[in-house]
């Protein structure tokens, strides 16, 4: 369940590594088909398009598009983050994207000269920056570029550590004729590599990238640091509650009302 968006791996001091290149990018479509199924885009559209309330959006981790455009659809004006130069190409030939203001950059870390109702972040793509402090950064990035009472979401995976057999750290995630998906996890470092195999024109292309899970009370923490509360969570983009056997979260934080001392 970790990959699926590009990798930012950089804080200010360090050159960002992207693990989306030319490879990647041309074949994103093909490699993950389900994600841009209608059945999983409009929920999670409706979803940020009623949290936006017709303001400004700004999405970290843009790629190709897949939610910004049919956002932008709705009438919410959307600018994004990405640090995949390979994938915003892709994102510039579909219909609808020269409304979309990029910037290309490290999400954890560039900013935008413009606030906005929403900010968002998809598809466990926080796992994607592989340290405690890089996290705790793009929380601070996000609540830096809300309006007063604009709301902060992710879409994360919930760790799968209980799913993993006594002295194991393998968990399969995807098993089809297709793709067949690996997390590798390191408990001591919390660290899970996403190994990905797929079977593409016959031939057998393979894909690894590292992320670091955080559980949700880990991602609350990073919130209250960055000055944001948490106002729902959700086990999906449906608003299904989210319970201990949740295997995914949509979380909303907001940040607090011009003149309000709480969070």
């Amino acid at each position: 369940m970790g990959g699926g968006c590009p990798a930012y791996m950089g804080r200010v001091d360090l050159v960002p590594e992207n693990s989306f290149d030319e490879r990647i990018a041309e074949t994103y479509e093909v490699k993950w088909p389900e994600l841009f199924d209608p059945a999983v885009v409009d929920p999670a559209v409706s979803f940020l398009a009623d949290l936006a309330r017709s303001g400004t959006a700004l999405e970290f981790g843009i790629g190709t598009g897949r939610i910004a455009l049919p956002l932008n659809r709705r009438g919410v004006r959307v600018h994004g983050i990405d640090l995949s130069s390979a994938m915003l190409a892709r994102l510039r030939t579909k219909p609808g994207s020269a409304d979309i203001d990029v910037t290309t950059g490290d999400f954890a870390t560039t900013k935008v000269n413009a606030t906005f109702t929403l900010v968002y972040l998809v598809r466990n793509t926080i796992t994607n920056l592989t340290t405690q402090d890089e996290q705790v950064e793009c929380f601070r990035n996000a609540a830096a570029h809300l309006e007063p009472g604009g709301c902060f979401v992710i879409e994360n995976y919930v760790p799968e550590l209980r799913r993993l057999p006594p002295g194991q750290t393998i968990h399969p995630f995807t098993v089809s004729p297709e793709h067949l998906g690996f997390e590798e996890y390191d408990v001591a470092s919390q660290i899970a590599i996403s190994h990905h195999y797929w079977v593409v024109a016959d031939r057998l292309e393979i894909f690894s990238s590292p992320h670091r899970y955080a559980w949700p009370s880990e991602l609350d923490l990073m919130a209250r640091i960055a000055g944001m509360t948490l106002r729902e969570r959700w086990a999906g983009w449906k608003r299904t509650p989210f319970t201990s056997d949740s295997r995914s979260h949509v979380s909303v934080w907001q940040k607090a009302e011009a003149g309000d001392r709480g969070g």
